[in-house]
């Protein structure tokens, strides 16, 4: 598997742990005695799915600037 299959299999498996760790944050925190640090759970795969995103949002912008340098643009 090269290195983008890899980065985008992983945003992927990363939005889904962000989706359960943000509906797990909900229902701690609607508890009587919330725990308050269960909330920066999410931020942890959130930061991870920055990181990816802009690659790839990086990676399309680089891959179509060589597309043209390589037409003589």
């Amino acid at each position: 598997m090269n290195w983008n299959k890899w980065v985008r299999q992983s945003h992927r498996w990363l939005a889904i742990a962000f989706t359960v760790t943000v509906i797990v944050t909900f229902v701690a925190l609607a508890q009587e005695e919330p725990v308050v640090w269960v909330s920066y759970v999410p931020l942890l795969p959130l930061a991870l799915l920055l990181l990816s995103g802009l690659y790839m949002f990086a990676l399309s912008y680089a891959k179509r600037s060589g597309r043209s340098a390589a037409r003589g643009r």
